[in-house]
């Protein structure tokens, strides 16, 4: 898209939203439905988009794309219109109208947000659903693609190893997550120790912001660009493409997965893991993941060991055997295949499912609460066997682990909102999924992943305790429209951010002062200080 058009584009929408005609005896609905009937393109209708509860297959839309089924529930609040935009005009009609009309917006890509920030609020709210925006464009020249916001990154993978065998894109292991908002929260995977993460790797996009307006990186400023890579783009505006370079791998790359239980002596190599795991070759990522499993007539933590090695599984035996002997990694554990393939096993797809597999974006939800943490210092024997304990005593709750190091600690704290960089060993996701119906089912198992987040309190990071955006908590802090203060959200915000929370506000107030874009715990400008309530946090 040229800066011309883009300039007209911006013209155009900013005219719109001074002009759209106001309908006094209709409802708020109506109105906001005429609006866009009058601000669409022409050449690009709006109403094959527009989804009302009156319509039949209003709740197949709605819940097509909620990953978690606690936000699937009876008493969740829906919206009052569901636009599925099918062209890059019908997200400005719907951001201009939803302005002008007092509509909260919320924007879904590929429904994973943990909390449903995407797809639930409690004030009356329009849902623009991006899945229909999904078109990923390969430069072989540049090793380049633009992806929009739709795509998932199973549909980029899979784009990726059509182009090109010995080219990757750093981001996460889950294929059915929308691009738009992994991207924007960080986005990372197990390339990250070589690669970085996600949005170190962006470097152009298209945003349509609070006056409608398509803006690139040029027309957006730095400042801009630098908030929605990692400062989350629901505050900013709504992503329409990204431009993302791709990363080189080999064209055979190595698995495995391996389990040890305390019994076979787990602790002392999730000990030597943690000591190692930051400083291996950059080429080599291993992740730990302990869970309980019955052992006959007890429990026990089995931890295993998954990894993914650029290089073949001749260079990695010794390599294992230098550095990481506690794990004994035999031949017949190593996987060779390529990139690709490795993503489905990652996903957790049995082995031999066809590469194709990546293209599926539905799923089965289940109910879910999840949190996260990071480690800078290393946890002792004695501590890890606490840990075990704790975990047999709440047994639902799984915890990953993911080895930090190299690239991730070559970029500065700075360079991207995202701050958790130099000095971190590993990231901690902590899990917990649950098919029973009810809330006393969902405050149970909530209950299981607190009590092990809490104890997990003197192994972790503190003042302030550090948090994954992508990984989002609203227990870690949040705001309410009755209570919206920056002391509030700098609760979250410095867990998430850090010190680059100060910046990502002033980003915010200069293209967003009025707060149009926002959830429970987005980026908020400074005009919050002038709240009238009583600050309490």
């Amino acid at each position: 898209m040229g800066a011309s058009f883009l300039h007209i584009v911006s013209v155009f929408s900013i005219f719109l939203v001074f002009s759209v005609p106001w309908a006094a005896s209709h409802s708020l609905t109506d109105n906001f439905l005429n609006c866009l009937s009058y601000r669409q393109n022409p050449s690009y209708p709006i109403h094959p988009a527009i989804y009302t509860p009156n319509d039949s297959s209003f709740s197949n839309v709605l819940n097509s794309y909620i990953r978690n089924r606690r936000f699937m529930t009876s008493t969740t609040p829906k919206p009052v219109v569901i636009i599925t935009a099918l062209h890059e005009s019908h997200v400005q009609a719907t951001v201009v109208c939803a302005r002008y009309h007092m509509l909260e917006l919320k924007t879904r890509s590929g429904g994973h947000d943990y909390e449903g920030q995407s797809y639930v609020s409690n004030n009356q709210f329009v849902l623009l659903d991006m899945f229909n925006l999904r078109c990923i464009t390969f430069d072989h020249e540049s090793e380049t693609a633009w992806v929009q916001a739709g795509a998932t990154l199973g549909e980029l993978y899979h784009g990726i190893a059509n182009n090109s065998k010995i080219l990757a894109f750093p981001a996460g292991v889950c294929p059915t997550i929308g691009t738009g908002g992994h991207f924007s929260g960080g986005g990372y995977g197990n390339l990250m120790r070589k690669y970085g993460l996600s949005v170190d790797n962006i470097i152009d996009a298209h945003l349509v912001d609070v006056n409608g307006r398509i803006l690139d990186r040029k027309s957006m400023g730095e400042d801009l660009f630098w908030a929605i890579r990692g400062g989350g783009g629901a505050s900013f505006g709504v992503i329409l493409q990204w431009r993302i370079k791709l990363v080189a791998v080999p064209e055979t790359v190595t698995y495995f997965k391996v389990g040890r239980t305390i019994e076979e002596g787990a602790t002392g190599i999730v000990h030597r893991w943690m000591h190692i795991a930051h400083k291996l070759p950059e080429e080599l990522f291993i992740r730990v993941q302990p869970q309980v499993v019955p052992a006959g007539d007890h429990k026990t933590v089995n931890v295993s060991f998954i990894a993914l090695y650029l290089g073949s599984a001749e260079q990695l035996l010794p390599l294992m055997e230098r550095l990481f002997p506690e794990l004994e990694l035999r031949p017949e554990d190593c996987r060779e295949m390529s990139w690709v393939e490795t993503t489905l096993l990652w996903a957790d797809f049995p082995s031999g499912t066809p590469v194709s597999t990546l293209l599926n974006r539905t799923g089965t939800p289940a109910y879910g609460k999840f949190k996260s943490d990071y480690v800078r210092n290393y946890i002792t024997k004695k501590g890890l066997n606490q840990i075990w304990r704790k975990m047999m005593e709440v047994e639902k709750v799984i915890m990953q682990w993911n080895p930090y190091g190299e690239m991730m600690s070559r970029i500065p704290e700075t360079a991207t909102p995202f701050p958790h960089r130099s000095g971190v060993k590993f990231l901690i996701q902590y899990i917990v999924v649950w098919f029973e119906d009810g809330e006393e089912a969902s405050e149970k198992y909530k209950g299981l992943v607190r009590s092990m987040y809490e104890f997990m309190t003197p192994f972790v990071t503190n003042l302030p305790r550090e948090s994954f955006l992508n990984y989002r908590d609203l227990e870690i802090g949040n705001t309410t429209d009755a209570y919206r203060t920056y002391s509030g959200a700098r609760v979250y915000g410095m867990k998430y951010f850090k010190d680059n929370f100060e910046r990502l506000v002033r980003v915010k107030t200069a293209v967003d002062p009025v707060d149009f874009f926002r959830n429970l715990q987005s980026v908020p400008p400074n005009t919050w200080h002038l709240d009238t309530n009583n600050d309490k946090n």
